[in-house]
């Protein structure tokens, strides 16, 4: 399964590593879009900065 992960709130003013996950998954602005397979380092990021985040299960991919 993948994942499509959505930036949805800005970075202004969160703590520098939320800041860094939040590069590490490929987004940095909002409105940006990455796909990813489903791994556990990546549910574990994603819960990190969850509250930045809009997250979609992408299925048949």
């Amino acid at each position: 399964m993948k994942l499509k992960v959505t930036q949805i709130r800005s970075t202004i003013n969160r703590i520098e590593g939320h800041k860094r996950v939040i590069e590490s998954l490929g987004l940095g602005k909002i409105g940006r879009s990455r796909i990813h397979e489903d791994s556990p380092s990546i549910r574990g990021m994603i819960n990190k900065v969850g509250y930045l985040l809009k997250v979609e299960e992408l299925q048949g991919e």
